[in-house]
């Protein structure tokens, strides 16, 4: 795991010498002083980016961790520091620019840049904020700790360093609701450990934390769709070229560059973008020490193909480098379907699910929370280390391009329920070739319809009592039938919030727990944004904490895993798109094809992206049928169940079905499942840690292994 940390704030005259003899292991200092500021884990020196400024004095920009040999000033109240951790595009001119503008108090500029990154401000000596990311694939978490507060971008850490205990009621709302933030609050898996909201900052003064937020919504309302797709396709190329023009010197067991295609059409974006951005020789390293920002060279623009011509002073190799296109079977070689000499192909055999769990279920690593990619890390592993050192993915897309089903109720609301034609058109046909003339073509469009006015009308408040009834009563909808199609499906999602696929497992008392919570968020305020733009924006961040987790369990030593589509920019510039070109039938295809269009690649086939998605399902039910001896065991006396989450003989007889080729499962079974065995084995891994392992200098704390809820 990769991750920074420090703390601000005044601590007692006693706790004074035991904060400084605390410090992570195996940590670089970023600075130092009354608030700290580490590196820990596998950075690379061009990830670690630090500007100070003095009064009197220029900015200086430093790349990779301070040299502790040399002699620097001390701090003061007017000195001002920032520290661009991860992958960032911006030069240093832009980093010196952006840090005199921030001593105003202005901090949304420090987030524009391309690329994936954490910023961290400190102002004088007692004040320090930090900025998350808008989708939350870079999050940050903080926790009182001495009469100040300690701040991460991992929770583990900081649980480690306060001796914090699971805390179950986060887990049963995580499985219940887990895109709903009024039964999560800012929580994480580890009691007193708190979440920054993702495009929030976390403003630290005289130790006491402050939270804001930093980004504004664009207005609802009618939008151009040229000018919106022309920023999707610049911001999407910087976010790629960022990438590409690293400058890393290629190891020895790995290609440099690597692009995954196991993400269908975004994936295949991504890799024809990164196949056609010229690589020049790479720059040398830059001399230890400060360096003045004016040495920097302009960066070209990115409109209309010119980010593809290479400067006049940074020739093209005369042998562009290959990137490793990896991919399980067959199924995802869209990218393959026009001329692209850079990209060598790799098909690894198709690898199952849960086949980690039946071998070891200790063996895996121990992410910061749980997530689906647990059942599957060791498959993803596989294609992780057959990709390059930098190893581009297309994973987001669709949570950042596509139109929630909700922002029907969206066009409703605004008076443009004209716009409804095409989606609803769409549903039925597709509903008609499964389920027939009758459902497609009446009960499809009227069901969603009505779903959609339905949502319209509703208010906030009711939604989240009716929510708190159903799962009271554990009314989860259906099994099988007409539920599992289209139509069903997206009439199910026109809601404020709807329960997760694990929600029908959990037991009596963990669901009276986010009931709870669900009530008491509803008699607060409601939010200013609509419903299908809540909706997605939620979506997003939880997809994109997936990611995270992700990244966590199958990333490979030595190796940076992209998201480009996760990028600020790139999500800004999604914001920009009307909402009838989302929802359109075929629409992330269309706005894919468009930016590459606009980046001179004007070759694909006519029915690119129109190929049917591979079936995901068999190969889950697959895994599932030949773990089921190792599941049965890890269900026999799991820690959901003893902590109280969980209705043991209702998770048996489901794992038992889903082993059964035969039997038909309802709709999210699937995808609960591996929710349910993600969080059994987070928590085995979790109490058979050792506490103390991240820190030296930590005096002995009291710790539990799980947090009841009240």
């Amino acid at each position: 795991m990769r991750w920074i940390t420090g703390w601000s704030g005044g601590p007692s005259p006693t706790a004074a010498p035991t904060l400084g003899t605390v410090r992570p292991l195996a940590a670089v200092t970023l600075w130092a002083g009354p608030n700290p500021l580490w590196a820990v884990g596998d950075w690379r020196p061009d990830e670690i980016r630090l500007v100070t400024l003095r009064p009197g004095a220029d900015p200086a920009v430093t790349t990779g961790p301070a040299d502790p040999a040399a002699a620097e000033p001390a701090d003061t109240p007017a000195t001002t520091r920032l520290a661009v951790l991860g992958r960032c595009g911006a030069t240093d001119a832009e980093l010196a620019a952006g840090l005199a503008a921030a001593r105003g108090g202005a901090v949304r500029h420090l987030t524009g840049w391309p690329g994936s990154y954490t910023v961290v401000l400190r102002t004088g000596t007692r004040s320090t904020v930090l900025l998350t990311d808008l989708a939350g694939a870079q999050p940050v978490f903080h926790t009182p700790w001495r009469g100040g507060t300690a701040y991460a971008t991992a929770a583990l850490p900081l649980a480690d360093l306060v001796g914090a205990p699971v805390d179950t009621g986060h887990l049963a709302a995580l499985l219940a609701c887990p895109e709903s933030p009024e039964a999560l609050g800012t929580g994480t898996p580890y009691a007193g450990v708190r979440r920054v909201p993702p495009g929030h900052s976390l403003g630290i003064r005289s130790g006491h934390p402050y939270l804001a937020g930093y980004d504004q919504v664009p207005p609802e309302g009618p939008r151009d769709d040229a000018p919106a797709v022309r920023e999707l396709t610049r911001t999407l190329l910087e976010a790629v070229r960022c990438r590409v023009r690293a400058g890393v010197p290629a190891p020895p067991d790995r290609p440099r560059l690597g692009v995954d295609l196991s993400y269908g059409t975004a994936s295949a974006t991504v890799a024809l973008l990164a196949a056609a951005v010229p690589i020049g020789p790479a720059a040398p390293a830059a001399p230890p020490g400060p360096r003045r920002p004016a040495d920097d060279a302009p960066r070209s623009g990115a409109v209309k193909g010119s980010w593809a011509r290479p400067a006049t002073d940074r020739p093209v190799d005369t042998d562009p480098e290959v990137l490793a296109a990896v991919t399980h079977g067959e199924d995802d070689r869209l990218a393959l379907a026009v001329d692209v000499p850079r990209l060598r192909h790799i098909v690894l055999p198709p690898g199952l699910p849960y086949t980690e769990v039946a071998a070891d279920p200790l063996a895996g690593p121990l992410t910061d929370e749980p997530g689906p990619a647990l059942t599957s890390a060791a498959r993803i592993g596989e294609r992780f280390d057959a990709g390059g050192a930098d190893h581009l993915t297309g994973y987001g897309a669709r949570q950042v391009l596509d139109g929630h089903p909700a922002r029907l109720a969206d066009l409703i609301r605004s008076g443009r329920s004209r716009e409804l034609l095409a989606p609803l058109a769409a549903l039925a046909g597709a509903d008609r070739a499964v389920g027939g003339v009758l459902t497609g073509a009446v009960r499809t469009p009227v069901t969603v319809l009505r779903a959609a006015h339905r949502l319209a009308r509703a208010r906030y408040a009711d939604a989240l009592d009716d929510l708190a009834v159903q799962l009271t009563v554990r009314h989860f909808g259906r099994a099988g039938g007409a539920e599992g199609s289209a139509g069903a499906s997206s009439a199910a999602d026109l809601a404020w919030t709807v329960p997760g696929p694990a929600a029908r497992w959990l037991s009596d008392e963990a669901l009276a727990t986010v009931s709870q919570r669900l009530r008491v968020a509803a008699r607060g305020p409601a939010p200013a944004e609509h419903p299908g733009a809540r909706r997605a924006r939620l979506a997003l961040h939880r997809h994109a904490a997936a990611y995270r987790t992700l990244v966590q369990a199958a990333e490979q030593h030595g190796q940076r895993l992209h998201a480009p589509f996760l990028d600020n920019q790139v999500v800004r510039a999604a914001r920009l798109l009307p909402d009838d070109t989302r929802l359109h039938p075929g629409a992330r295809h269309a706005l894919l094809r468009s930016v590459l269009t606009g980046a001179g690649r004007t070759d694909l086939p006519a029915d690119w992206g129109r190929g049917p998605r591979p079936d995901r399902a068999d190969a889950a039910r697959h895994g599932l049928r030949l773990a089921s001896d190792g599941l049965a065991e890890l269900f026999r006396e799991p820690l959901l169940a003893e902590a109280g989450l969980i209705d043991l003989p209702a998770v048996r007889r489901t794992l038992s079905a889903a082993a059964e080729p035969a039997t038909d499962l309802p709709p999210g079974t699937l995808a609960g499942l591996a929710d349910l065995v993600a969080t059994e084995l987070w928590l085995r891994r979790v109490a058979a840690r050792r506490n103390g392992s991240c820190w030296t200098g930590l005096p002995p704390v009291e710790r539990r292994a799980l947090a009841r809820p009240a």
